[in-house]
């Protein structure tokens, strides 16, 4: 039987679901003995295989329209998706932008930062993606399966992808659903 196709990325968040994944040490090799990694931010692969994968998992929330493009592109390309983080499961610390108009956050962003020199401008041309208000991934796609923490513990992790690797669905509650 082939290893399972597992692919991951991340959206607006702060890539510490990523790093939590590798905060899996040694325990990693087994992950990778068990699945076939393929497209992920730490791999020059950057997008899930066209002719799909088993897994697909996203860490960040949605806050343009770029983000929604993904989440699309992986829901598409993927039989299970895993929302993994609490910015993927509820929006997150970049929810936080929606109690502001979104011209206001843009401002301080980029024109009224300590670190902005004299000249600073939002930026606006069409090739850029359109921001828009902060939401879990469930409200752009489905999901099928549901990783809160900031990060989540990498022993969670490890437990939802060994779970998914040999064919289960993983049922997170009590000692496995920890998160730092």
């Amino acid at each position: 039987m082939a290893k399972p196709k597992v692919a991951s990325d991340w959206m607006a968040g702060c890539a510490g679901c990523h790093m939590s994944l590798l905060d899996m040490d040694e325990r990693i090799v087994k992950i990778a003995e068990l699945v076939d990694i393929r497209a992920t931010p730490i791999t020059d692969l950057k997008h899930a295989d066209k002719d799909g994968v088993d897994v697909g998992i996203l860490e960040g929330g949605i806050n343009n329209t770029a983000n929604e493009e993904q989440a699309r592109l992986m829901r598409s390309r993927c039989k299970i998706l895993v929302a993994l983080g609490d910015c993927a499961v509820f929006g997150g610390v970049p929810a936080m932008r929606n109690f502001f108009p979104l011209e206001e956050s843009l401002r301080r962003a980029y024109v009224e930062t300590e670190s902005t020199d004299s000249e600073g401008i939002i930026p606006s041309d069409p090739e850029l993606c359109v921001p828009t208000r902060v939401r879990a991934l469930s409200e752009v796609v489905p999901v099928d399966i549901f990783v809160p923490g900031c990060p989540p513990d990498a022993d969670t992790i490890f437990y939802v992808l060994s779970e998914l690797a040999q064919g289960r669905i993983p049922d997170l509650k009590d000692d496995k659903l920890q998160w730092n």
